[in-house]
């Protein structure tokens, strides 16, 4: 053989031997890459679960002591050692539905506004003032809400909604007592400037995602833009808002502080919005700390437990109408 062909060979089996080389590094960087990803989801399973147990574990002496009555009983003695979750429940689901109510057109007429109408200068100021109202703490929120916000409600919108509803049936009972100034109406308020920028920056991004093909056609056949927005807009992007919807919700159902400050923080149910009540985290802020006894601790540990299951079948709903609303639009 010749010098020049056992040359060849040995370049030959020089590349071969690179080429194996990289492979195997490429096949041991997938395999860690793989096993760091299944460390990573396993990780956040054992934590939620480890969550779920630890809340389980603690609200059982609770649930021995009261059953199912826990939930259904508005009572809450430290005193007597009589608990009952109704109140915090009802008043978690009172004002994180009254910031939706608010929230939600106020956010999607924000977004279409810059989305379709606002001038191209103004977006960006506009768009990043929003999206600031995300980053202030919720604290700053609370004490803005109470020596600012409630006093203007007390002295303006509670007197009008009490006089501009009395007598009406139904309405009367809702907008009824006197103006506290606090109470589950302020905290809904308060709520709904908190999850305003959630929906609105989600709802944006998803409205620029429409084909402007889609919206010139529409303006082409001589819809106004209420129109482009009810029957191009919104049908499009239902997926998106509804999520968007829902990240708010899960946002008001959990707020702590802003709400503690302002709700009153009374353990009662009342049928009107304007009087002071409480949710399941202020309740927790505000007693946790001087909780005395295995029954207190642990009753508090079940309203926990209890927020955690609303916050599940809310997410479940969500997860179910945005699968419905995906087979729908196939």
């Amino acid at each position: 053989m010749s010098e020049v062909a056992l040359n060849d060979t040995n370049v030959t089996a020089g590349a071969g031997v690179t080429r194996a080389s990289a492979l195997n590094r490429l096949r041991t960087t997938d395999v860690a890459f793989r096993t760091l990803t299944r460390i990573a989801v396993f990780t956040v399973l054992a934590l939620l679960s480890g969550v779920i147990l630890a809340l389980i574990i603690g609200s059982v002496p609770a649930f021995k002591a009261f059953g199912f009555g826990f939930v259904t009983t508005e009572v809450w003695n430290p005193v007597t050692e009589k608990f009952g979750a109704l109140a915090p429940v009802y008043g978690t689901l009172v004002t994180s539905f009254i910031a939706l109510v608010i929230a939600v057109p106020v956010g999607l007429m924000i977004a279409f506004f810059l989305t379709e109408l606002c001038p191209m200068w103004l977006r960006r100021p506009i768009g990043i003032s929003i999206e600031l109202l995300a980053g202030i703490p919720s604290i700053i929120y609370g004490i803005w809400g109470l020596f600012i916000f409630a006093p203007f409600v007390q002295k303006y919108i509670q007197p009008f909604l009490i006089d501009t509803f009395d007598g009406v049936p139904g309405l009367q009972d809702v907008f009824a007592g006197p103006p506290y100034g606090i109470g589950m109406l302020t905290a809904g308020f308060i709520l709904a400037i908190m999850v305003l920028p959630f929906i609105t920056s989600i709802s944006r991004d998803v409205f620029d995602a429409v084909p402007a093909v889609l919206k010139e056609a529409t303006y082409g056949l001589g819809c106004t833009t209420w129109e482009v927005f009810k029957h191009v807009i919104l049908p499009y992007t239902r997926v998106g808002v509804i999520g968007g919807v829902m990240l708010g919700l899960g946002r008001a159902l959990g707020e702590t502080m802003a709400v503690t400050f302002v709700i009153g923080n009374a353990h009662t149910v009342s049928a009107s919005i304007l009087a002071p009540g409480t949710t399941i985290s202020a309740s927790i802020a505000n007693e946790f700390t001087e909780a005395v006894g295995d029954l207190y601790t642990s009753s508090l540990i079940a309203l926990g437990l209890i927020l955690f299951v609303i916050t599940f079948i809310v997410l479940a709903i969500a997860r179910y109408m945005l699968l419905r609303l995906q087979q729908k639009g196939r």
